[in-house]
């Protein structure tokens, strides 16, 4: 066993020296990054003492100063001026149900839907306190794509009405195979848009109906983020009164006792052709919720470009820092976030460690992002108020929710064929002995889902580095292991393992730096393909 594990280890060590196109013994052009640091950083951050590293909790605050000593001992630069920090400035918002009265009234009767169980809220608009008497209406998917001939509004007047849809967007078909993306999720099916464009059209709130399938998460996910305090950006306009989620089997039940049928109605929503439909139904009430100011911040430091020309350019390696915190409860109620993202916040100080010491022609900048789940509000000030041009940088590679498993033979990137980092992370790759996962359809809307996606509407070609699946060692066991984490996300057991194997999370940070480097190292910034439709001018 120990004999097979030295291999396996000796294979990784192996690739990184290939990664500078030398030979083992020769000095590499890339520097390397140590596992023992990152195994130090991510024990010790994911460990009580963090307390889950939650957004707006003493547990938050120790992560900020942690990393912010981090990196003036690493000898990164301030991004800032003369500071490692960026104020994020946030609202607060939870959500009181045992001091509300809101229910969903149908025909002078109240549906007995427990919040958390049945159905969660929060006040998007951010108030303290507000009345409903709102009536409800069925719009299907909530899309409006002039470029899809698709609009799910077709002109009715929803101002002042909850808004009931499903998530994701329309289905391909047999004579449409590539219509909204094909199989693929489009920014039109995310949440946050459809909150936006209700938002746009007046309405008084949204009600989500969810799936563990269109979702690719369970209930479980969304009752832990309802039922916890909720965030938005304090500079942002905010959303609708109400915007929420509810069950599957909840839904059917509002449907079914307001005589209407939601397989039905979902099968109409299929078509181009679909009208909204009003529901004899009422979210009726009194919504109360506590709010509070706050500020978190993003970490950033710099390793300076050696070109004369080039360091006014730039590369930014990102990766949050946040996760879920205390909740309230009984037993265990530290959410310490091992994998999501203690991962990639500490291979970031690994990967740090491994810069300063050798630059490359354009500057590189090392961003850990405050508030990622809590709607990657960190990241989206970021873009709002970037520390270095957004027309001079060149990419954002990110960082979350690292292979804890093993080694690989691939590296996933997803999301790079969008623009000509594909190119440049084949290259990479190649270099390393290891090749690029091919691409999967992107089923869950995963490009939307993370950091690198603010970047990305800000014009920057981002993508987040992502886990191979082709495990070196005992292939199927690894497989079991990678897959069984599913259980654990955002659950209390995503806690450190010391006997993980983090040679693959190592793997994972070193062609992420290398590719860095070789962005870093160009003579020109990578370019979105033309077709995209991200594919714009930066800010």
């Amino acid at each position: 066993m120990k004999k097979r594990t030295f291999s396996v280890l000796n294979t990784v060590a192996f690739s990184c020296l290939l990664a500078a196109g030398l030979p083992a013994h020769a000095e590499t052009a890339n520097p390397l990054v140590e596992e023992a640091p990152l195994r130090a950083h991510l024990a010790l951050l994911s460990s009580d003492l963090f307390e889950g590293r939650g957004t707006g909790q003493r547990g938050g605050d120790l992560t900020v100063a942690y990393l912010e000593t981090q990196a003036m001992a690493l000898g990164l630069q301030a991004a800032n001026g003369k500071d490692f920090k960026q104020a994020v400035k946030i609202a607060g918002v939870k959500a009181q149900p045992l001091l509300s009265t809101l229910h969903i009234n149908v025909n002078g009767r109240s549906l007995n839907l427990t919040f958390g169980d049945d159905w969660i809220w929060n006040a998007g608009d951010g108030k303290a306190q507000r009345q409903f008497d709102h009536p409800l209406v069925f719009v299907g998917y909530g899309i409006t794509a002039p470029e899809e001939q698709w609009d799910d509004y077709k002109g009715v007047d929803v101002k002042d009405k909850i808004l009931v849809m499903m998530v994701n967007d329309p289905q391909p078909t047999a004579e449409q195979p590539e219509r909204f993306g094909g199989k693929a999720l489009t920014y039109y099916g995310r949440w946050t848009y459809k909150y936006e464009e209700a938002k746009r059209r007046g309405a008084a709130g949204v009600l989500l109906i969810h799936t563990d399938a269109s979702a690719g998460y369970g209930w479980s996910v969304v009752k832990n983020g309802g039922v916890s305090e909720h965030f938005q950006l304090a500079s942002s306009e905010g959303g609708t009164g109400l915007q929420g989620w509810i069950t599957e089997t909840s839904a059917r039940t509002l449907f079914a006792v307001t005589g209407k049928d939601l397989d039905s109605l979902r099968a109409a929503a299929e078509r181009p052709d679909f009208v909204p439909v009003v529901l004899p139904a009422f979210v009726r009430g009194e919504a109360k919720s506590t709010v509070r100011q706050l500020v978190q911040f993003n970490v950033a430091g710099i390793v300076p470009g050696t070109d004369p020309v080039l360091k006014n350019e730039l590369v930014i390696y990102s990766a949050h820092w946040d996760h879920l915190g205390k909740q309230e409860g009984s037993g265990d109620v530290i959410y310490n976030g091992a994998i999501d993202n203690g991962s990639g916040t500490a291979a970031l100080l690994a990967m740090a460690k491994a810069s300063v010491a050798k630059p490359a022609r354009r500057s590189q900048m090392f961003l850990w992002v405050a508030a990622e789940e809590q709607g990657l509000l960190g990241s989206a000030a970021y873009a709002a108020n970037p520390l270095w041009p957004l027309a001079k940088t060149a990419a954002n590679l990110n960082l979350d929710t690292l292979n804890f498993v093993g080694p690989t033979r691939d590296i996933s990137a997803q999301g790079s064929e969008r623009t000509e980092l594909v190119t440049i992370a084949t290259k990479v790759a190649k270099e390393m002995s290891i090749q690029i996962a091919p691409a999967r359809i992107d089923t869950a809307g995963g490009y939307f889902r993370s950091d690198h996606f603010n970047f990305a509407k800000a014009g920057v070609p981002a993508f987040s580095i992502g886990s191979g699946r082709d495990y070196l060692y005992d292939p199927q066991a690894s497989t079991e292991k990678a897959r069984a984490y599913g259980k654990r996300y955002h659950q209390v057991t995503d806690e450190y393992d010391p006997t993980w194997d983090l040679s693959g999370m190592v793997q994972q940070a070193q062609f992420t730096l290398n590719l860095g480097r070789e962005i870093a190292n160009a003579a020109t910034m990578p370019l979105w393909k033309k077709d995209d439709p991200f594919a714009k001018s930066r800010q």
